[in-house]
């Protein structure tokens, strides 16, 4: 029953917010049909949400971890306005093809560069408070090392947002306690919280969605 009436409350958000371009769709139903564990492409109301958020901060220079499809980076890059650019790490060079047509199906691909590579190689080009938005959405096991990788990145007062920080309920499962990936959500969780040198809040959106601001 209570799995009924979320999934009509799912609908009738999705009914209720401004649509996404078709070629976010159709990417979506791509990921959905072409990909291994399809669920993680953001979808509507979270692809939405990244677009409103970017609209509201306005940043010159964004940088994501975990491309996957290429869905995320196009809603990000569809709010960006001027000479801002999105850079965008996979580690997976087999998703390097289907990312690279995504991301030609929509003018705003041309504001994407994408970097095959680990993020810890791939990071090293770049100096200290390049970037005034960095979005986490890749190996759940590595997010507190993910983190301390890309806090110099950004810049003072900017903004980092974590994909997955519920991770479908499992961090209040006790069952879920020897997951890695578990494990690393709950360590990446508890960090956040003790440091002092940033603020956060935790959305329970979708599979939970938080939002770091350096101080």
């Amino acid at each position: 029953m209570q799995d009924d009436m979320n999934h009509e409350l799912t609908k009738y958000v999705e009914d209720h917010i401004s649509p996404q371009p078709e070629y976010l769709s159709r990417i979506e139903r791509q990921t959905n049909l072409r990909l291994l564990n399809g669920r993680m492409c953001s979808g509507l109301l979270q692809g939405r949400l990244l677009k409103m958020i970017v609209e509201m901060i306005r940043p010159e220079r964004v940088l994501e971890l975990g491309t996957f499809s290429g869905f995320s980076a196009l809603c990000i890059a569809e709010a960006l306005k001027g000479e801002a650019t999105l850079d965008t790490i996979e580690i997976d060079d087999e998703l390097e093809d289907f990312i690279r047509r995504n991301l030609s199906s929509s003018e705003c691909g041309e504001r994407v560069t994408l970097h095959i590579g680990a993020a810890e190689d791939v990071v090293k080009k770049w100096n200290p408070a390049t970037f005034d938005l960095i979005f986490i959405d890749a190996d759940k096991r590595r997010y507190s090392r993910d983190f301390d990788l890309c806090l110099p990145l950004l810049r003072k007062g900017g903004f980092i947002i974590a994909d997955n920080t519920l991770w479908d309920g499992h961090v209040v499962d006790p069952a879920k306690e020897k997951d890695p990936q578990t494990r690393g959500i709950r360590e990446f969780n508890d960090m956040i919280r003790s440091r002092t040198d940033i603020e956060s809040v935790i959305l329970p959106l979708r599979d939970g969605l938080t939002i770091i601001r350096k101080k």
